[in-house]
């Protein structure tokens, strides 16, 4: 859910300003790229690979590339695209010449196109109902806004006919339904509220499920929606406590509420600020696939 409301009066030049993750740095290479969300998703979605779905292009990541998705600035993705191959941004690549990252770098690099190119946009992370059947996946998708539609849900990995086929997706990418695609904080009251079993929600390739991984993602959705925009195996403070306390849960519960609803901007901004169980410290754990558990600084 999410209310069809207009902006508070500093929301349009936060959600346009770049993070320092999302900024993509050197803006020659961005020489001729659309501005329209639909098209900019293709764009993107013909520049990146998902590293766990090479088996619908027929291409498995090289090992010495496995650890392209540990890559956290866009900035650095774009370099290894055009260090791949340095045709114009808008030249479509082969599988095994584009980045080889996860769902948060299609949004992540989606959402830095919209803002250098005049869209107000913010990460989302939550769950997907429409990669794996019967189950909510771990996923992450960009947010725009639309004038007319308000805050609108696009997905850069699907806009290519071989996707859409392979996962039977009947819906417009640029405008993915709500109940196909939950933010976390939705996917956190529908388990609080007995309408969802907490283990329909994971990451099935590494046969991780449970409400632990949707109470990570209701912080993390709250870090993106303040433009910090973590790996979706970062963790610290409350979105890796074992053992949730009353404040604890309450806390989430708010937490979980404005992200359904998508604000108000003021007070996703006063709970991600105000509470440090929440925020980003400058140091926080990063549990890779690859290369074990580290401790990754942010800086200030």
């Amino acid at each position: 859910m999410t209310d069809a409301r207009a902006l508070e009066a500093d929301e349009p030049a936060f959600y346009l300003s770049h993070s320092v993750f999302s900024d993509p740095g050197d803006l020659s290479r961005l020489d001729g790229i659309p501005t329209e969300p639909a098209a900019l998703a293709r764009l993107v979605r013909d520049l990146l690979v998902h590293r766990e779905e090479g088996w619908l292009f027929g291409f498995t990541v090289p090992e010495h590339r496995r650890n392209e998705a540990e890559t956290r600035y866009v900035s650095a993705i774009l370099r290894i695209v055009t260090e791949l191959d340095d045709r114009p941004l808008t030249t479509p690549r082969a599988p095994g010449r584009r980045f080889a990252g996860t769902c948060r770098d299609f949004a992540l690099v989606l959402c830095s196109l919209l803002r250098t190119t005049g869209t107000p946009a913010r990460v989302r992370c939550g769950f997907a109902a429409y990669l794996v059947p019967g189950r909510y996946e771990d996923h992450w998708v960009t947010e725009y806004w639309d004038r007319d539609k308000g805050w609108t849900l696009v997905d850069a990995q699907l806009p290519d006919p071989q996707v859409m086929e392979a996962f039977a997706i009947s819906f417009d990418p640029a405008d993915v339904p709500r109940d196909r695609f939950l933010v976390a904080g939705d996917a956190w009251r529908a388990c609080r509220e007995g309408r969802a079993d907490p283990d329909a929600f994971g990451v099935s390739v590494v046969g991780l499920s449970g409400v632990d991984l949707v109470q990570g993602n209701v912080v993390r959705d709250l870090a993106a929606l303040n433009k910090v925009e973590v790996l979706p195996w970062d963790g610290w403070n409350l979105s890796e406590r074992l053992h949730l306390d009353e404040t604890d849960t309450r806390l989430l519960d708010g937490v979980a509420e404005a992200e359904s609803r998508g604000g108000p901007f003021s007070r996703l901004r006063h709970l991600f600020l105000a509470n440090p169980g929440l925020r980003t410290p400058r140091t926080i754990t990063s549990y890779t696939t690859y290369s074990g558990v580290r401790a990754i600084d942010l800086g200030a």
